[in-house]
């Protein structure tokens, strides 16, 4: 009998993500092993994703026992993962994706992000969400939290904050849905490429026979097409988790339609651009979106964003 090794993250969500990968692959008589590690990104908790630095701090890890051959696969959520992976690897299967939106969670059930008369702090790590805020609602108050779900969630009820912004995915995947309090349209606060999305990578070197099995059990066409989009955008602002871009892409019947844009440290400026065209040019339209925020601004805000964070 065939096994698939199975790379992850220790967290209770990455083990929940590989949980769902390798359920998939016992679907179809298919053994597996799991090993779960910390990454970089998991050990240092009190430096933000920005100054760590954004190419593999959750994945270089995982790519070692790849290289090497002690795992064939590494389960990821899909928004962690750089727009340009190392040589020698890919990303072979994405999963069916979950609600895309960011959600509000607190254990203070009357929060109204709308009234500016009543001061609530905001606990987030993403540059992408403060930026937002920071645009949206510039009277709520932003601290930097870093950590799991769990961990975030006793900051919040030790006083670090009023309330936590997160993916939905996250929340519903660890059990936490009855503590949203506000759940951020996606036309609006438009998420990061991949988020509710798990992603499957592997190294070029694994067997055809070991991929194509990984990819009939796990890979769903749908998300595979929005996500070779979204990826393909971000490739072409070479970005990563420090920088504040976002994209989505949905698909109605053979249209594929991608937003995607940047946004400013402070919030003050916002460049987006929505694409449609054919599923089958997913790849293109991605590229083109970036192009035309490069083009209109956007090279010059990205260059504004890295001296701030270098700085």
């Amino acid at each position: 009998m065939t096994t698939i090794r199975i790379g992850t993250r220790k967290s209770k969500l990455a083990m929940w993500q590989t949980e769902t990968v390798a359920e998939a692959l016992h679907k179809e008589g298919i053994d597996t092993e799991i090993s779960g590690m910390e990454t970089k990104g998991d050990k240092i908790l009190d430096t933000s994703i920005a100054k760590i630095g954004s190419k593999g701090v959750f994945t270089e890890e995982l790519e070692e026992q790849l290289a090497t051959g002690i795992t064939d696969i590494a389960v990821h959520s899909a928004k962690d993962m750089q727009s340009n992976l190392p040589r020698g690897f890919e990303l072979i299967a994405f999963t069916t994706r979950e609600q895309v939106n960011d959600v509000l969670v607190s254990d203070l059930q009357d929060i109204d992000i709308t009234q500016s008369s009543r001061p609530l702090t905001i606990g987030t790590s993403s540059v992408r969400r403060v930026a937002l805020l920071k645009h949206f609602y510039p009277h709520l108050r932003t601290v930097d939290m870093r950590g799991n779900l769990q961990t975030r969630i006793a900051k919040m009820r030790a006083g670090d904050c009023d309330a936590l912004l997160l993916a939905y995915a996250g929340v519903k995947r660890m059990g936490y849905e009855d503590m949203i309090v506000h759940v951020f349209p996606e036309s609006i606060f438009i998420p990061p490429v991949g988020q509710g999305c798990i992603a499957v990578e592997a190294a070029s070197s694994l067997s055809s026979e070991k991929r194509e099995q990984v990819r009939r059990c796990v890979n769903d066409e749908e998300s595979e097409a929005c996500l070779l989009a979204e990826r393909a955008f971000l490739h072409k602002m070479e970005g990563g988790c420090s920088i504040p871009s976002f994209g989505l892409a949905t698909l109605k019947g053979s249209q594929l339609t991608l937003q995607g844009g940047l946004v400013s440290l402070d919030g003050q400026e916002i460049i987006k651009h929505r694409l449609r065209g054919p599923r089958d040019k997913a790849f293109d339209i991605g590229e083109k979106v970036g192009e035309y925020i490069l083009e209109n601004g956007g090279r010059e805000l990205l260059a504004r964003i890295r001296r701030m964070q270098e700085g």
